[in-house]
């Protein structure tokens, strides 16, 4: 197993960063595109409805999948400093305890998410025309639960090793299937919503099983016994106290976006916000990705160096992944800016949506540039178990900024959905003047306790 661990913590720190991080944004491209691809479909074939659906639908499906990703990330920054410190064995029990613990809590998860799917649409005033198709892709997501969980567990397993490469390799066959399932099953069969959940989950679970082939032929468990997956509670107590933070921010997240769409489905033109919200949404989720990436990139890369005592190289990893990610972003921003409406047609064709939804997308692109530096703190934090720093920007941003500002702007100052946009659009701001407190406090520089 040692053969796939890479080392992070030798060479020039920007050709390894962009070496690491480009695999993880093309991965998280090709996640959001077939996540993208089922409302761009669903929207030529179904119009607004088909959108509406699918967006609130997903939302909830990314609430969970934020938990899954949370424990994930856990997992990746205990393999990673393991790695930075030649611990192996500590090692294979992270990783069997990673997986079995993912499997029961998809079961878990699994029922108690059906068994609350009517209550939450319902809470979430799911507009009347669209509730069918919304409680058609909810229930057909959380009922292939097992394999977003299997997915991500073994993508973090591989990038704490320093392995960015292979997760893109299998999430790339899951983007092709999804797409061609998407067109056959919406477009041909007439499934509408049902159909792009059919796809999704059909294109994880042969990601997963690709991957387990890939690795069993590779002799990734050669070294494994089966006493490894017993959960180890050496390994789960960091497991959860790193982990669990990441966990409690996703779903932070995600609450705040749920209850701003609750906001968006009580406005008088609810039909068409709550569209423009789901195609910004779907906008967002790609225009992000470059923060994204290079915060996972940086903790990966910055995890290994923490572990091997490389404090100085780790803090480096950082800044020059910020300057990465903000300058993408600007080139983002002024994409967004310039053609917002060639982008809201891209879904939806109707005049009205159009109109909306452009001034939506340009209010909320100033974010891109915020997040992308908070991004690039959260990664350092994270790197070195401190998922707390991210959890509390997660809880400033969407608790005390975003959905106060929205119902300000929408119920006081009566910007309607425009002040929606314009709440998200500053929400990151409190992020970075966390992050750049915790970096200068210096606390990051301290090994995962419990892991030595």
């Amino acid at each position: 197993m040692a053969n796939f661990n890479k080392d992070l913590t030798q060479g020039s720190v920007a050709k390894q960063l962009i070496k690491f991080a480009t695999p993880f944004l093309l991965s998280n491209l090709l996640q959001a595109f077939y996540s993208v691809a089922d409302m761009i479909i669903v929207g030529q074939f179904c119009g607004k409805v088909g959108i509406t659906g699918v967006s609130i639908g997903s939302q909830i499906n990314i609430l969970v999948t934020g938990a899954a990703m949370g424990l994930s990330i856990g997992g990746t920054v205990m393999i990673a400093q393991y790695s930075g410190q030649k611990m192996y064995k500590e090692q294979r029990q992270t990783i069997g305890t990673m997986t079995t613990l993912y499997l029961i809590l998809s079961v878990v998860l699994t029922v108690a998410m059906l068994l609350l799917c009517n209550p939450l649409l319902t809470l979430l005033n799911t507009p009347a025309s669209a509730y069918q198709q919304a409680v058609d892709y909810y229930n057909i997501c959380m009922g292939g639960m097992v394999f977003m969980f299997l997915y991500n567990a073994i993508s973090g397993v591989l990038r704490g090793m320093g392995d960015s490469k292979r997760p893109l390799y299998f999430v790339l066959i899951a983007a092709v299937t999804n797409v061609v399932l998407d067109l056959l099953l919406v477009g041909k069969l007439d499934m509408a919503s049902a159909g792009a959940a059919w796809a999704t989950i059909s294109s994880q679970a042969l990601s997963v099983i690709i991957s387990l082939i890939y690795l069993a032929k590779k002799k990734f468990f050669a070294e494994y016994k089966l006493s490894d997956f017993k959960i180890n509670k050496d390994r789960l107590g960091p497991l959860f106290k790193i982990g669990l933070p990441s966990s409690v921010q996703s779903l932070v997240v995600s609450l705040s976006f749920l209850t701003l769409t609750a906001l968006v489905n009580s406005l008088p033109n609810a039909d068409v916000a709550s569209a423009c919200q789901g195609i910004g949404g779907k906008i967002n989720s790609f225009a992000i990705l470059p923060g994204l990436a290079i915060s996972s990139a940086i903790s990966s890369m910055a995890g290994q160096n923490i572990g091997a005592g490389e404090y100085k190289r780790a803090k480096k990893t950082m800044y020059i992944g910020m300057i990465m990610a903000f300058s993408i972003s600007v080139v983002v921003f002024a994409v967004v800016n310039l053609f917002p409406e060639f982008l809201i047609r891209m879904f939806d064709s109707e005049p009205e949506v159009i109109e909306t939804g452009a001034r939506y997308l340009k209010l909320i692109s100033y974010d891109y540039l915020f997040a992308s530096i908070m991004f690039c703190y959260n990664g350092l934090a994270i790197a070195a178990g401190r998922t707390y720093v991210a959890l509390i920007n997660a809880i400033v941003n969407g608790i005390v900024f975003r959905v106060p500002l929205a119902y300000l702007f929408v119920n006081v100052m009566d910007m309607g959905f425009d002040g929606i946009g314009l709440a998200m659009g500053l929400a990151s701001i409190g992020g970075i003047i966390i992050g750049a407190v915790f970096v200068k406090s210096g606390k990051w520089k301290n090994k995962i306790v419990g892991i030595n």
